[in-house]
């Protein structure tokens, strides 16, 4: 191979490369006899008709697409990694051009790697609060803990907020019926406030066996064929059920964890707070950290890159749907869109993130940052013990390169957060403050 020309362009990158004859040669053959089997020739058993004969029937080059594609691992690796372009993506191939003699001459256009200005990267003043807990959000554990071991029991008297009520219930436009507005021995928590407004409150106070019908305005913004209409729901009551919550007293304590007093079991609250607190504080102040490095630096990103995290963003929330039961496409229509607007929507974090991404790059190359053998056999290390797999298994799945680029970026946001400098929050003034 020859490559005949490399001309850059921004992000981009066009290279002529003239391909050798036994090189092309060799890629038509292997297509040739893919390709064969599903050919049928007059005369010929269906996958035997020779070569030549396709070639005069369908033309001299008809094989030529395909046999580019067998040798193009062959031709990247001469053209691009070889000539040290650092290409995002695969390459689009934009000409092809075959001579009398059958020599081959292609022009390839790829995204290519940008150049990277930073800025500041050390010592930025970034903003970081101090973990607080309230006493109001240990009382809120305290009364989730103390719901979990509550007890109920089927009453006789009239409903109030907090029973349960399981109910029988159908609604009504004008008379006819709706869609959706029909359920049966549904256990409607009074208060919880899962029915439209105002339902829930004309369910207190009836009892087992009582029906009657509730008026309801549906809100503006309910879904379109009953936004903002008046219904009638025929309920009725088949069971009240009360939740008995237990005192939160030294012995609920005793009944909930291993402390002896409830005081304890509040510091203790307190304290697991507090950590988590601290978690998320060090974790958005280190994404914030990051985030000023890359709004610091100055790189014309290419569209290739900004596709490839796309990409990446995309996969990752389409496995977190599918833990949960939902395909991607379910959940763009359930968002009333498809999956070109999730892709859409997700584009600003990605160019974000891609950016950062590419700053972060430089930043190792800037501080000489090298990840070793053994920092890399540590990390394989450390991943089969959290997967519970063995060592070799882990390095099967995870090529080395990839460990070596996390942990390298690992190191450069060290960098960045270890040398910057902590600043209460701004005040947020109120509006008779402006």
């Amino acid at each position: 191979m020859n490559v005949k020309s490399i001309e850059r362009n921004g992000n981009q990158a066009t290279i002529v490369v003239e391909i050798d004859k036994e090189l092309m040669e060799s890629g038509v053959q292997k297509a040739y006899m893919k390709a064969r089997k599903n050919i049928m020739i007059p005369g010929f058993r269906k996958g035997k008709a020779p070569r030549k004969m396709i070639e005069s029937m369908y033309g001299a080059h008809v094989f030529y697409e395909d046999g580019l594609e067998e040798i193009f691992p062959e031709v990247y690796d001469f053209a691009v990694i070889k000539q040290d372009v650092k290409a995002v993506g695969r390459p689009s191939l934009t000409d092809m051009q075959i001579s009398e003699d059958n020599i081959v001459t292609l022009t390839l256009t790829t995204d290519v790697y940008p150049e990277v200005t930073l800025g500041d990267y050390k010592g930025l003043e970034i903003e970081k609060a101090e973990p607080t807990v309230s006493d109001e959000q240990v009382q809120a554990e305290l009364d989730r803990m103390a719901q979990n071991v509550a007890s109920t029991e089927t009453v006789e008297r009239a409903a109030q907020m907090g029973d349960t009520a399981n109910i029988d219930f159908e609604g009504f436009d004008n008379g006819v019926p709706f869609n959706g507005g029909k359920g049966e021995a549904f256990d409607l928590k009074l208060g919880s406030g899962s029915f439209v407004p105002g339902f829930e409150e004309q369910v207190v106070g009836m009892s087992a066996g009582e029906e009657k019908d509730i008026d309801i305005t549906f809100p503006e913004d309910y879904h379109a064929e009953l936004a903002g209409k008046a219904v009638v729901f025929h309920v009725k009551v088949n069971k009240v059920t009360a939740t008995n919550v237990p005192a939160q007293d030294d012995e609920f304590a005793k009944d909930v964890s291993d402390f002896e007093t409830l005081d304890e079991l509040k510091a203790d609250i307190r304290a697991k707070a507090l950590e988590s607190a601290q978690k998320q504080i060090d974790s958005a102040f280190e994404q914030a950290c990051v985030d000023k490095a890359s709004e610091n630096a100055t790189v014309e990103m290419p569209n290739g890159l900004i596709e490839q995290e796309l990409d990446n963003q995309m996969e990752r929330f389409a496995y977190q749907l599918q833990m949960s039961g939902y395909s991607v496409e379910q959940y763009a229509k359930m968002m009333g869109g498809d999956l070109n607007t999730m892709r859409s929507a997700f584009r600003p974090a990605a160019e974000k993130q891609a950016k950062a991404n590419v700053t972060l790059a430089k930043i190792v190359e800037a501080e000489g940052i090298v990840v070793s053998d053994d920092d890399i056999n540590v990390e394989y290390e450390s991943m089969a013990k959290q997967y519970e797999l063995e060592v070799e298994k882990v390095k099967e799945m995870v090529p080395a390169e990839e460990i070596k680029t996390s942990l390298e970026t690992r190191k450069a946001v060290a960098v960045i957060v270890d040398s910057a400098v902590a600043v209460a929050p701004k005040a947020v003034k109120s509006e008779s403050e402006e």
